[in-house]
């Protein structure tokens, strides 16, 4: 190609909550893809260190935006990126987020508003500027992270999966025709900060339960290419998840007591 030629459109992902556990999994495979990167999070260091460990180690160019996602500002930030013609965004991950260890009425009303907010709201709001920009240019695809706790009675975290499933089903139905595919993916008990940063005792888990961040990754790109609305990995949660809809409620619920 000559240098007076336009040269091809990067392929460029955003990822939420891209510095560690699955966002950080994401990333590192989407760049092992080729694809151009933006990366948003709170922590500027450790975005720094993430955007040069992918540039060191691939041959892409990232962006970095730092951002509370609770805050107006910091959604309006990702927003004007999503909506930006400057390299689209062809694939959102909605990934950041966190979970609280008390249940709901031993939680502050202030803790779980926010809970709610980063794993409802705040995914809602990036999909609806995303949608709108990749319905206009032809096609697009969004993952929303979400879980196999999404299809058992678990307080509000699992509400709030199951919302998200629900919609990413509904937007794939809706948008077929506009070439969109909304993917929910759904894992279970994964190898991340996440329940370290709960405080939980992660050896209190079998380890026939776990996942690897890379395994959940791969097979959730996978199934968005493959045009899917949900993605659950690995046959044993998927028949968790057909156990949790044929088993009595109170049978279910002693079961994620447990846990």
């Amino acid at each position: 190609m000559s240098s007076t030629e336009p040269q091809a459109p990067h392929r460029t992902a955003l990822v939420t909550g891209a510095t560690s556990g699955i966002g950080l999994e994401f990333a590192r495979e989407l760049a092992a893809q080729g694809r151009h990167l933006i990366l948003v999070a709170r922590d500027r260091d450790r975005l720094a260190a993430v955007a040069a460990e992918l540039e060191g180690g691939y041959a892409i160019h990232t962006e970095s935006i730092v951002a509370d996602l609770l805050d107006e500002a910091g959604q309006e930030a990702v927003i004007e990126r999503l909506l930006s013609h400057v390299d689209p965004v062809e694939l959102l991950v909605n990934n950041a987020g966190y979970g609280l260890v008390r249940s709901f009425a031993d939680n502050t009303w202030d803790e779980e508003r926010d809970h709610w907010r980063i794993h409802t709201e705040v995914p809602l709001r990036l999909a609806h500027a995303a949608l709108q920009a990749m319905r206009e240019r032809g096609g697009g695809r969004i993952i929303n992270v979400a879980s196999v706790a999404a299809f058992t009675p678990r307080g509000t975290y699992s509400a709030s999966k199951l919302a998200m499933v629900n919609f990413s089903k509904w937007a794939t139905l809706h948008h077929a025709e506009d070439g969109l595919v909304v993917t929910a993916l759904c894992p279970g008990f994964t190898r991340t900060e996440f329940h370290e940063r709960m405080g939980q005792d992660t050896k209190a888990f079998p380890r026939l339960a776990w996942l690897k961040a890379e395994d959940v990754v791969r097979q959730g790109l996978a199934d968005s290419a493959a045009g899917r609305s949900l993605s659950i990995p690995s046959l044993r949660y998927k028949i968790a998840r057909v156990a949790a809809s044929v088993l009595p409620a109170k049978t279910v619920e002693r079961m994620v007591r447990r846990n």
